[in-house]
């Protein structure tokens, strides 16, 4: 049987925390800029997945796109803190419509494939870049 991790409230989860500065996401979303994720797959095979991370995946697929190509998560290895807080910058997203239990499947499909795809070839994935690195990238640098 798979051992979910435990995840904070469905109140501590919606919870966004003030003064945040701009996500990877929304700096790459407001000035198009391309990452290099968004080059890699932007389809998974979870046939052998467990049946309820492969529900979690679909939720995943449907929410996702919709502000994003799906390449941008698939191909980037974060820690489980960095997940929690990319799934919950995105639930707040204006019209993201991402409910928290939503968030929560999403990033039980993140966590379970950071663990058991991302973990074991860690070399074939792309980092989380800082903000830092995408305001260099946004300057040409």
């Amino acid at each position: 049987m798979i051992q979910k991790r435990r995840m904070p409230s469905l109140a501590a989860f919606s919870a966004l925390a003030a003064g945040a500065t701009l996500s990877l996401a929304l700096l790459a979303q407001v000035g198009g800029l391309s990452l290099p994720q968004d080059k890699g797959p932007d389809k998974l095979n979870v046939s052998g997945y467990p049946k309820d991370i492969q529900k979690d995946y679909k939720i995943f697929r449907e929410k996702c796109n919709q502000c994003h190509t799906l390449a941008r998560p698939l191909n980037t290895s974060m820690s489980h803190d960095a997940w929690e807080r990319y799934v919950k910058r995105m639930m707040h997203k204006p019209n993201s419509g991402i409910s928290p239990d939503q968030g929560k499947k999403i990033f039980e499909f993140l966590i379970y494939d950071e663990e058991n795809r991302k973990d074991k070839n860690p070399k074939e994935f792309y980092p989380a870049l800082s903000d830092e690195q995408i305001q260099q990238m946004e300057k040409g640098q």
